[in-house]
């Protein structure tokens, strides 16, 4: 017997929370210039609470062949990455906005 989705009662295979979860939030994703000079792509708007965070950043990680890290509930990652993050999460099914 299959587990069951303790959100909507549907068996794992079939549930859809994670996918309504993902089409409910508004992602931006801005860059910001940190000292020397250096360029941090700062994607917020993701809640930790619908999502497994740390897989999503995984992901986005070794898509963008940097470096990053999750502080105050935003993700952070090294240099400028605006379009391959864009790219990334419009694939995963989230709606983006680049500020």
């Amino acid at each position: 017997m299959s587990d069951i989705c303790p959100k909507c009662g549907l068996p794992k295979e079939i549930c859809v929370c994670e996918d309504i979860a993902r089409e409910q939030q508004r992602i931006r994703i801005e860059v910001d210039q940190r000292r020397y000079g250096k360029m941090m792509t700062i994607i917020d708007g993701i809640n930790p609470h619908d999502l497994d965070i740390n897989a999503l950043i995984s992901t986005l990680k070794s898509t963008c062949a940097c470096g990053g890290t999750i502080k105050d509930g935003k993700i952070e990652l090294q240099g400028d990455h605006r379009e391959k993050v864009k790219e990334t999460l419009e694939k995963m099914g989230f709606i983006v906005e680049v500020a």
